[in-house]
């Protein structure tokens, strides 16, 4: 065990070692040395106090303008008042019965002060904070250890403020900085003229000035950008030494006459995607593509042209989809554009025809086994299904090609459960329709080519869209409901959406509950959307009704949500279809995939309590045809609030990579290796892959030529014990299934 590797506990104590696990995760001297600080403050610039957000657990540099000590009425005790300020704004610090810290807090003085940022009389307040003054004069501890240098702030705890962290890291530097291996090779450092990584740790801990900081951020940003490449080169090269079999449509064939009956002609886009597409299916190793682009760009023609070739060269294909509505909706839509191409070796089907058959887990025993009877045999070229396709007892006798529409809905394991089917590994085609900005999609799909259709078809409508506060203006929502009335009337059907399926849900069997997790993904973008001052979401059940008894009364309106029956589900899709249904009250089980083309109106209620990319796949459900689409973004939010500025960015533009980046802004990029893709959690602490784009594509490059010289990295130890610290277990397995 190197010296990085060393438990907290021999370099700082038992007790504060079990503070820094609790409350910041950090468990050795390597975790340590690599929690950098968040910020830095330089003596005499002060923290900007009106910024500070309730709640905030914050690190402040302020003076000290007054000091009170009010004693309590009628009891004994008192509570001590220090307004601090920085100039402009001020922030009350209270301590109770604590008077005798008046000889030491002292107006004049600077401090540093933490705590979480409460609200007491209109005015924020910290509640006991922690302190350290920075009083040179007196010679106080913090002035000696930040003397000529910046301030480092530390993402701190309630437990363990900054400053605190701060002499544990000055330990730890001192101790152990000669310990520090150098991950990244000698001459990649020289041609890219990067400071070696201890002088590198001690800046950015110990920076004496911006100039010092940035020079340790850059390098660290490399350490960080090259590791990760290094793990996906990895991982791409061991990819494409496995052995596959080619899968080339052959002429005359079944995608041949598929193109013939085409009554449009393909986009440039598609053209180009599916060349791609069939020169990976035409190699003897796996394909790895990510087919990205636009709502409504054709990624699913291009796909099925793509398992169209696996068929002709006598394989099958599998499209798996993350919901039962669009696994019907996918199977439905790929029968109709097929014809009698997709009734092989039945009465009036094709000659060049296969079969296509649906597996979900609803399904009826004598359909299942009819659908798995054809798969395994061989009879059905394509099948399409929900998690019901990856279960041990489905069998395919020759799987050439894996399709996953919406990779974010599916485990790993799921995706590597179907995949080891094939008796080589399958031709994989992972399908998105959340665009994503190149950089992260390199960043986070490292081991996928990378396809992009960002072409609309022609034919296809612009889609208009608007916010409509309901709250400060409730004629407007009165004339979206007209509005509304008016698509109805022209012949057009409509959505409502809405973020919850009902106020009183029974509680339902695990097996319902978790079909129903399947088919609705209600998401909350916005943590303080969700406060307990609001009211809670709209739900399906009860819009419908109100909409049916006051401003949509005699219109025809059905709901759909993840908790009917998938019988009920497709019976309210094709009725909707058909036009025997005017309105459609949902929830996001349409999000993705449901192609209604007489769909021209969305309301989506409550719509600031979906995320940005959610609300444009949610759009992209209407305008699907030659009518142009409305939007309309129904929200109680008042204008100048966060959210209400994350629907004017939906609503004034309908490029899905602009709003990709600017939701990937909010909510960061995910654990980049590991299968917390939401934000939450990330295993970059200095690299943005939307900020850092040229430093990624440098570090894919250097990654990939050492990676062939030495796929091993037996000549980079160092390397190969940084992979190892980012590879923990789970990404690990991660990396190994994916």
């Amino acid at each position: 065990m190197g010296a990085l590797d060393e438990p907290l506990t021999k370099l700082v104590g038992d007790r504060t070692a079990k503070v820094l696990a609790d409350s910041l995760k950090l468990r050795t001297v390597g975790d340590l040395l690599h929690h950098y600080p968040r910020r830095y403050v330089e003596r005499g610039q002060l923290t900007s106090l009106d910024e500070l957000e309730i709640d905030e657990h914050v690190t402040v540099l302020a003076r000290i303008e007054k000091v009170t000590l009010i004693p309590f009425r009628g009891r004994k005790g008192d509570r001590l008042e220090v307004v601090v300020t920085d100039g402009r704004s001020r922030l009350s610090l209270v301590f109770f019965n604590q008077g005798w810290r008046q000889k030491e807090l002292k107006a004049g003085a600077q401090g540093l002060f933490a705590g979480k940022v409460g609200v007491f009389n209109r005015s924020r307040q910290l509640v006991s904070p922690d302190y350290q003054l920075l009083d040179e004069d007196a010679g106080s501890d913090a002035a000696k250890q930040f003397a000529g240098r910046l301030i480092p702030v530390y993402g701190a705890s309630a437990q363990m403020p900054s400053w605190k962290l701060s002499i544990c890291v000055e330990t730890a530097l001192t101790k152990h900085l000669g310990d520090v291996g150098e991950p990244l090779p000698a001459e990649l450092r020289e041609r890219h003229e990067l400071i070696p990584l201890p002088e590198a740790l001690e800046l950015i801990h110990r920076p004496r000035s911006q100039a010092d900081r940035e020079r340790a951020q850059s390098r660290l940003r490399w350490d960080e950008a090259f590791v990760l490449q290094v793990a996906l080169a990895r991982r791409r090269a061991a990819d494409s030494a496995l052995p596959a079999k080619p899968r080339k449509a052959r002429a005359g064939g079944l995608l041949d006459a598929f193109d013939a009956r085409l009554p449009f002609t393909l986009t440039e886009g598609q053209q180009k995607v599916s060349a791609e597409i069939a020169a990976d299916l035409a190699t003897d190793h796996p394909m790895h593509r990510l087919l990205q682009g636009e709502v409504g760009s054709g990624k699913t023609l291009v796909a099925l042209r793509a398992m169209l070739a696996v068929v002709d060269a006598g394989g099958q294909a599998v499209l798996l989809a993350p919901t039962e509505v669009l696994a019907q909706q996918h199977h439905r839509s790929i029968v109709e554009m097929m014809g009698d191409l997709a009734e092989g070796g039945m009465l009036g089907g094709s000659d060049l025809g296969t079969r296509v058959v649906l597996l979900t887990g609803s399904m009826g025993v004598p359909a299942r086994r009819q659908a798995l009877l054809d798969m395994a045999c061989g009879d059905a070229g394509i099948a399409i299904g929900t998690h019901a396709l990856i279960e041990d007892k489905v069998q395919f006798q020759d799987l050439g090609l894996v399709v996953v529409d919406e990779q974010h809905r599916f485990g790993v394991e799921q995706r590597d459960a179907l995949r080891a089917k094939g008796e080589q590994p399958p031709h994989l085609l992972v399908m998105t329709a959340t665009p994503i900005p190149r950089t992260v999609a390199m960043t986070v799909f490292g081991d996928l080519e990378t396809s992009v259709l960002d072409q609309l078809p022609a034919g296809r409508s612009p889609i208009s869209t608007h916010v409509v506060p309901a709250l400060e203006k409730p004629n407007f929502l009165a004339r979206a409901w007209e509005r509304v009335r008016e698509e109805v009337a022209k012949g057009h059907r409509a959505y409502v959406v809405c973020p919850r399926i009902g106020d009183e849900e029974p509680a339902a069997e695990p097996k319902k509950r978790r079909r129903a997790a399947e088919e609705d993904f209600e998401e909350v973008a916005d943590a303080g959307a969700a406060s307990d001052e609001r009211r809670p979401p709209l739900s399906v059940v009860e819009t419908a009704e109100q909409l049916v008894k006051g401003p949509l009364a005699g219109l025809r309106v059905e709901i759909l949500h993840g908790r009917l029956t998938p019988e009920a589900k497709d019976e309210v899709m094709r009725r909707f279809t058909a036009g025997e249904v005017d309105v459609l009250v949902a929830t996001t089980v349409i999000e993705v995939g449901v192609n209604v083309p007489n769909s021209t109106v969305m309301v989506i209620m409550d719509a600031d309590r979906f995320g940005v990319s959610q609300l444009h796949q949610l759009r992209g459900r209407v305008g699907r045809g030659s009518a142009a689409g409305l939007c309309l973004l129904v929200s109680d939010m008042p204008g100048g609030s966060a959210a209400r500025a994350r629907l004017d960015a939906v609503a004034g533009t309908l490029d899905g990579f602009e709003l990709s980046r600017i939701d990937l802004e909010q909510r960061r990029e995910g654990d980049v290796l590991g299968q917390a893709q939401s934000g939450v959690k990330s295993s970059l602490k200095v690299l943005s892959v939307l900020e850092d784009e040229e430093v990624i594509l440098t570090a894919r490059t250097e990654a990939t030529r050492l990676v062939a010289e030495d796929p091993d990295l037996a000549a980079h130890p160092e390397l190969r014990t940084a992979l190892e610290s980012l590879l923990d277990e789970d990404r690990a397995a991660y990396m190994e299934k994916g």
